[in-house]
């Protein structure tokens, strides 16, 4: 049994975003604040996936969503 907060990421987990969660950010504003790092912008609208250069958390799109106007 984890005695980890169930809304820690896991290393080399993914966070599946959807258009409405545009702009991402790292860290979220859930994170627990060990993790916290300088906010930084991560782009997932090009390719549909980042990874943040500061903490490795990866981000994608979900499937079938569509950016608008970002």
């Amino acid at each position: 049994m984890s005695s980890a907060p169930s809304h820690v990421i896991p290393h080399n987990e993914t966070i599946f975003v959807e258009a409405k969660d545009l702009p991402v950010y790292c860290p979220r504003p859930d994170a627990p604040l060990w993790s916290m790092h300088p906010r930084v912008f991560i782009e997932v609208v090009k390719t549909g996936k980042a990874i943040c250069p500061y903490c490795g958390t990866a981000y994608e799109l979900k499937e079938g969503e569509k950016a608008h106007a970002h």
